[in-house]
């Protein structure tokens, strides 16, 4: 179905059958797609703003520069999805599936992710500034250079997660679990909640800026290694 530029603003389409659809540019703010099949359907810069699409298979679907800000995307499949540019503030993605999606230069700013999955993700440079994402599964991911400032990380799963660059200040780690983590010239200034055991697991921590001065000294005492 060609239903580019179209204005379905409002509309219901919950369950609607919609895969492989081009719906680039349409107007489908706060229409109701919960449980819709958008599987590969194209949706670059169309505006989803305050749309329902819980529940919805989004996977492999070309969502970049889409506006999703104040989406319900809760337990959506989004796994593979083209996410780039795409304006996610304050959209609502617990519970969803987003392992392996392209979401380089997203904007998550007071998202809800809790409990999401984003193993493998690529999130280089994405805008999570104030996100929630206390234990999403951020394993494998690719958070180079992202804005983490004020995150909520607590019990996130950061396992073999590139983190070098990443700008984690002010962000909260309570019980993340940081083992293979590469934190690699990472931010941690006033970083809440992370505790010398949890570091001693990372891959490394090689030009850390910010960290706690105390917490760095006992760490390059007893784990030189992680400098190096």
């Amino acid at each position: 179905a060609n239903l580019s530029g179209a204005n379905l603003s409002d509309t219901y389409l919950s369950e609607a059958n919609l895969s492989e659809a081009n719906l680039s540019k349409a107007d489908l703010s706060k229409a109701d797609l919960s449980k819709a099949n958008l599987k590969d359907a194209n949706l670059s810069e169309a505006n989803l703003s305050g749309a329902n699409l819980s529940d919805t298979n989004l996977s492999e679907a070309n969502l970049s520069r889409a506006n999703l800000s104040e989406a319900n995307l809760s337990k959506a499949n989004l796994s593979r999805a083209n996410l780039r540019d795409a304006d996610l503030r304050d959209a609502d993605l617990r519970d969803a599936d987003l392992s392996k999606a392209d979401l380089i230069y997203a904007s998550l700013r007071d998202a809800y992710l809790s409990r999401a999955n984003l193993r493998d993700a690529d999130l280089r440079s994405a805008y999570l500034r104030n996100a929630d994402l206390s234990e999403a599964n951020l394993s494998e991911a690719n958070l180079s250079k992202a804005d983490l400032i004020y995150a909520n990380l607590s019990e996130a799963n950061l396992r073999n997660t590139n983190l070098r660059n990443t700008n984690l200040i002010y962000a909260n780690l309570s019980e993340a679990k940081l083992s293979d983590a590469d934190l690699r010239n990472a931010y941690l200034t006033d970083v809440k909640n992370l505790t010398k055991s949890q570091l001693a697991q990372a891959g490394s921590l090689k030009g850390v800026i910010g960290l706690d001065l105390q917490l760095e000294k006992e760490l390059r005492e007893e784990y030189p290694h992680l400098f190096e």
